[in-house]
Protein backbone atom coordinates (compact mmCIF):
# COMPACT_ATOMS: atom_id res chain seq x y z
CA UNK A 1 0.00 0.00 0.00
CA UNK A 2 2.77 2.42 0.86
CA UNK A 3 4.31 2.01 -2.56
CA UNK A 4 1.06 3.28 -4.09
CA UNK A 5 0.91 6.22 -1.72
CA UNK A 6 4.51 7.19 -2.49
CA UNK A 7 3.81 6.90 -6.23
CA UNK A 8 0.87 9.28 -5.84
CA UNK A 9 3.06 11.71 -3.90
CA UNK A 10 5.75 11.44 -6.61
CA UNK A 11 3.17 12.13 -9.31
CA UNK A 12 1.85 15.18 -7.44
CA UNK A 13 5.39 16.43 -6.85
CA UNK A 14 6.25 16.19 -10.54
CA UNK A 15 3.08 18.17 -11.31
CA UNK A 16 4.00 20.79 -8.70
CA UNK A 17 7.45 21.16 -10.20
CA UNK A 18 6.11 21.49 -13.74
CA UNK A 19 3.49 24.07 -12.78
CA UNK A 20 6.01 26.05 -10.73
CA UNK A 21 8.23 26.22 -13.81
CA UNK A 22 5.28 27.44 -15.88
CA UNK A 23 4.46 30.11 -13.30
CA UNK A 24 8.09 31.29 -13.33
CA UNK A 25 8.15 31.55 -17.14
CA UNK A 26 4.83 33.43 -17.24
CA UNK A 27 6.13 35.84 -14.59
CA UNK A 28 9.32 36.34 -16.63
CA UNK A 29 7.23 37.10 -19.74
CA UNK A 30 5.13 39.65 -17.86
CA UNK A 31 8.21 41.27 -16.31
CA UNK A 32 9.81 41.67 -19.75
CA UNK A 33 6.78 42.97 -21.62
CA UNK A 34 8.62 46.25 -22.37
CA UNK A 35 12.21 44.95 -22.63
CA UNK A 36 13.49 46.36 -25.90
CA UNK A 37 17.06 45.07 -25.74
CA UNK A 38 18.40 41.78 -24.42
CA UNK A 39 21.98 40.52 -24.41
CA UNK A 40 21.67 39.51 -28.08
CA UNK A 41 20.51 43.04 -29.01
CA UNK A 42 16.92 42.14 -29.86
CA UNK A 43 13.71 42.72 -27.90
CA UNK A 44 12.76 40.04 -25.37
CA UNK A 45 11.27 36.93 -26.96
CA UNK A 46 8.31 35.31 -25.24
CA UNK A 47 8.94 31.93 -23.65
CA UNK A 48 6.48 29.12 -23.13
CA UNK A 49 6.59 25.87 -21.20
CA UNK A 50 6.32 22.52 -22.91
CA UNK A 51 5.16 19.56 -20.82
CA UNK A 52 6.34 16.03 -21.58
CA UNK A 53 6.36 12.62 -19.95
CA UNK A 54 9.51 11.93 -17.95
CA UNK A 55 10.18 8.20 -17.76
CA UNK A 56 13.61 8.62 -16.14
CA UNK A 57 12.48 10.48 -13.02
CA UNK A 58 13.73 8.98 -9.78
CA UNK A 59 10.79 8.12 -7.54
CA UNK A 60 10.60 8.55 -3.80
CA UNK A 61 10.68 4.77 -3.41
CA UNK A 62 13.93 4.58 -5.42
CA UNK A 63 15.48 7.32 -3.32
CA UNK A 64 14.26 5.67 -0.11
CA UNK A 65 15.61 2.31 -1.27
CA UNK A 66 19.04 3.84 -1.91
CA UNK A 67 18.96 5.44 1.55
CA UNK A 68 18.12 2.10 3.14
CA UNK A 69 21.06 0.50 1.35
CA UNK A 70 23.33 3.06 2.96
CA UNK A 71 21.75 2.44 6.36
CA UNK A 72 22.10 -1.32 5.99
CA UNK A 73 25.81 -0.86 5.43
CA UNK A 74 26.19 0.93 8.77
CA UNK A 75 24.84 -2.00 10.77
CA UNK A 76 24.04 -5.45 9.44
CA UNK A 77 20.73 -5.75 11.34
CA UNK A 78 19.54 -2.19 10.84
CA UNK A 79 16.08 -2.25 9.21
CA UNK A 80 16.75 -5.78 7.93
CA UNK A 81 13.16 -7.00 8.37
CA UNK A 82 11.52 -3.93 6.89
CA UNK A 83 13.72 -3.67 3.82
CA UNK A 84 11.96 -4.85 0.67
CA UNK A 85 12.80 -4.34 -2.94
CA UNK A 86 10.62 -1.81 -4.73
CA UNK A 87 11.03 -1.05 -8.37
CA UNK A 88 9.33 1.47 -10.55
CA UNK A 89 6.47 -0.18 -12.41
CA UNK A 90 6.31 2.41 -15.19
CA UNK A 91 2.55 2.76 -14.73
CA UNK A 92 2.63 6.40 -13.65
CA UNK A 93 3.75 8.99 -16.19
CA UNK A 94 5.72 11.69 -14.43
CA UNK A 95 5.74 15.17 -15.93
CA UNK A 96 8.67 17.33 -16.85
CA UNK A 97 8.55 20.93 -18.02
CA UNK A 98 11.01 22.59 -20.34
CA UNK A 99 11.04 26.12 -21.62
CA UNK A 100 10.96 27.06 -25.26
CA UNK A 101 11.60 30.48 -26.78
CA UNK A 102 8.81 31.50 -29.11
CA UNK A 103 10.25 33.15 -32.19
CA UNK A 104 7.93 36.07 -32.94
CA UNK A 105 6.63 36.63 -36.47
CA UNK A 106 6.95 40.36 -35.81
CA UNK A 107 7.72 42.52 -32.83
CA UNK A 108 5.24 45.22 -31.79
CA UNK A 109 6.34 48.53 -33.30
CA UNK A 110 5.60 51.63 -31.24
CA UNK A 111 6.40 55.23 -32.19
CA UNK A 112 8.53 56.71 -29.40
CA UNK A 113 11.29 58.95 -30.78
CA UNK A 114 12.64 59.72 -27.27
CA UNK A 115 13.32 56.05 -26.46
CA UNK A 116 17.02 55.08 -26.40
CA UNK A 117 16.34 52.04 -28.65
CA UNK A 118 14.31 53.96 -31.25
CA UNK A 119 15.40 53.63 -34.87
CA UNK A 120 15.99 56.59 -37.20
CA UNK A 121 12.20 56.90 -37.77
CA UNK A 122 11.47 56.98 -34.01
CA UNK A 123 10.02 53.44 -33.94
CA UNK A 124 10.77 51.04 -31.10
CA UNK A 125 10.42 47.24 -31.37
CA UNK A 126 8.71 45.73 -28.30
CA UNK A 127 8.09 42.08 -27.46
CA UNK A 128 4.83 40.70 -28.81
CA UNK A 129 3.47 39.60 -25.42
CA UNK A 130 -0.24 39.68 -24.68
CA UNK A 131 -0.69 40.43 -20.96
CA UNK A 132 -4.23 39.01 -20.90
CA UNK A 133 -3.18 35.62 -22.29
CA UNK A 134 -0.20 35.56 -19.90
CA UNK A 135 -2.54 36.19 -16.95
CA UNK A 136 -4.84 33.38 -18.16
CA UNK A 137 -1.82 31.06 -18.34
CA UNK A 138 -0.83 32.15 -14.85
CA UNK A 139 -4.30 31.46 -13.43
CA UNK A 140 -4.49 28.01 -15.06
CA UNK A 141 -1.00 27.10 -13.80
CA UNK A 142 -1.94 28.33 -10.33
CA UNK A 143 -5.08 26.17 -10.30
CA UNK A 144 -3.13 23.13 -11.52
CA UNK A 145 -0.52 23.76 -8.83
CA UNK A 146 -3.27 23.84 -6.18
CA UNK A 147 -4.75 20.60 -7.57
CA UNK A 148 -1.38 18.83 -7.34
CA UNK A 149 -0.91 20.12 -3.79
CA UNK A 150 -4.35 18.71 -2.93
CA UNK A 151 -3.38 15.32 -4.38
CA UNK A 152 -0.29 15.21 -2.19
CA UNK A 153 -2.26 16.29 0.87
CA UNK A 154 -4.93 13.64 0.25
CA UNK A 155 -2.27 10.92 -0.18
CA UNK A 156 -0.57 12.05 3.02
CA UNK A 157 -3.88 11.95 4.89
CA UNK A 158 -4.66 8.46 3.54
CA UNK A 159 -1.26 7.21 4.73
CA UNK A 160 -1.81 8.83 8.13
CA UNK A 161 -5.29 7.35 8.43
CA UNK A 162 -3.96 3.92 7.45
CA UNK A 163 -1.41 4.12 10.26
CA UNK A 164 -4.19 4.98 12.73
CA UNK A 165 -6.06 1.75 12.00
Amino acid sequence: MMKGIFSIIDLGASGLSAQRRKLNIVAENIANVETTRTSDGTPYKRKKVVFAEDSKKATFIDTFKNTLKGLRKTHSKHLASSYRKHGRSGEIPFVTASEKVVEPANFKIVYDPGHPDADENGNVALPDINIVSEMVDMMSASRAYEANASVISAAKNMAKDALDI
